[in-house]
């Protein structure tokens, strides 16, 4: 005869599992999150027994029987997320986009549907937060939607299964995930159990019936997916949403992808009729940048495939307490740090009494080792309260030793400060060959941070 066997205990948290209850979370120090898990039919032999078992086992198939077909993506009519998606949807994924609240994932799936609706794909919009009025409300702003383009509002994740399974959409949008709870799982919708149950079943929809679906899912106070750390692991693709929701930039970042490459992103500023492509990101994050104003200077990071000229702005005042604050905005507050002990070391500079702020203007946040020259040569530009000329950028990583070293892709750089008029280029020696078939550039290499410094001031 079948008992239940308890399958142990887990965080409602972060999703970490214990065999007993636990007052505090050891992975998360969260108090009072463990719950026990649902439990298991156990036989009297002990297995688990398992209802969904098939009658007959699969045999494994030979990798040079399966044959390849080339299918092709689902265009979305929106040139920056097909760019990040690797050049559009595949049939059959299942998608995950975050960001904070207000920031515009609704707004951009919803011109995604509207994008495949006029396509004539069939497209099903579930929302478990606004009613039929107000997303209607919402879309009028973005423009004429076709019949094409279905809407359901429900939670309940068995009532949405019958739903595609019925309609057998093309692409199906959940918004939110955190709403949507299955009847077999005791606990509160948001919960991990719940997110987890729910993205489960939806992964064997989308895979089963080859439909495309796109899970909405909030951020915590960290910024990371509220729930379980699972669910970027369950699904294809995820995607993220940076930037200000007060300014009208809006950054999507490809943070991971089965199907294409993780390191490109999307600009888009918002606007009263929804998301709007920013072709030219370079120009539009350059755009109000202040003239002869000490402490800014132009750098060029890359983005996958896409070189983008950043403004990067410090600020070096002195510092009116013992211990001397330093603040890092869209850098690495560690590697601000750093350049400036080198600074400080190899170039002379006496920061040590200094308060020091480091920002990079638009909002976005670089980790590339190409911009260290940039700060570098930003924070003493703030110290000796001279202005680093407009005609010039840089690029460079540095070195402990105050080397500047060389970095990737160093003549897509050179080629898009080109295009927005800069005449001279400061960029490491050991990329000299690399640069050498671009005209209409003055270059000026450097081995370290005191030639760069002495070239500048």
């Amino acid at each position: 005869m079948a008992k239940s066997k308890s399958n142990g205990f887990f965080c409602q948290n972060c999703g970490h599992e214990s065999s007993k209850w636990m007052g505090q979370c050891p992975a998360c120090k969260e108090w009072n999150t463990f719950v026990e898990a649902p439990s298991k039919l156990v036989s009297a032999s002990g297995k688990i027994k398992n209802p969904a078992r098939m009658q007959e086992l699969k045999k494994p198939t030979s990798i040079e029987e399966i044959s390849m077909t080339n299918e092709e993506r689902m265009k979305t009519k929106i040139k920056e997320l097909d760019r990040v998606l690797g050049g559009g949807f595949v049939p059959g994924s299942l998608l995950l986009i975050g960001g904070d609240p207000g920031i515009g994932k609704s707004t951009l799936l919803l011109q995604v549907c509207k994008g495949l609706a006029d396509q004539g794909k069939s497209v099903l919009y579930i929302s478990g937060e606004e009613s039929l009025k107000q997303i209607k409300l919402r879309a009028e702003r973005i423009g004429s939607f076709t019949n094409d383009l279905r809407l359901l509002c429900e939670t309940n994740i068995e009532i949405i299964e019958d739903t595609i399974r019925e309609t057998k959409p093309e692409m199906v949008v959940i918004d939110s995930i955190q709403t949507i709870f299955s009847e077999e799982i005791s606990a509160a919708p948001g919960s991990v159990s719940q997110v987890r149950q729910v993205t489960a079943q939806l992964l064997q929809i989308s895979k089963g019936l080859e439909v495309t679906i796109f899970i909405i899912g909030h951020v915590t106070k960290d910024g990371a997916v509220a729930g379980p750390k699972v669910l970027e692991h369950m699904v294809d693709t995820v995607l993220y949403f940076e930037g200000d929701r007060h300014a009208s930039y809006r950054i999507l970042r490809g943070v991971k992808n089965r199907f294409g490459s993780t390191n490109e992103i999307g600009v888009f500023e918002m606007r009263s009729k929804g998301l709007i492509e920013v072709e030219n990101a370079s120009e539009f994050l350059l755009s109000g940048k202040p003239e002869n104003a000490s402490g800014s200077i132009v750098t060029c990071s890359i983005e996958g495939t896409r070189p983008i000229l950043l403004e990067i702005q410090a600020l070096v005042c002195n510092s009116n307490f013992g211990i001397p604050r330093r603040q890092a905005t869209g850098a690495d507050f560690n590697r601000v740090n750093l350049l400036m002990a080198v600074l400080e070391k190899r170039v002379g500079l006496s920061l040590s009494a200094s308060d020091a702020y480091v920002n990079i203007a638009g909002g976005i946040k670089i980790s590339e080792p190409a911009l260290d020259l940039g700060i570098a040569l930003a924070i003493v530009s703030s110290y000796k309260n001279k202005a680093v000329p407009e005609h010039v950028f840089v690029f460079g990583e540095v070195g402990l030793s105050g080397e500047v070293r060389a970095v990737n892709m160093p003549e897509q750089r050179v080629k898009e400060a080109i295009k927005l008029g800069f005449t001279t280029c400061l960029l490491p020696k050991a990329c000299e060959r690399a640069v050498k078939h671009c005209k209409g550039i003055e270059f000026q290499f450097v081995n370290s941070v005191t030639d760069a410094v002495a070239f500048l001031f």
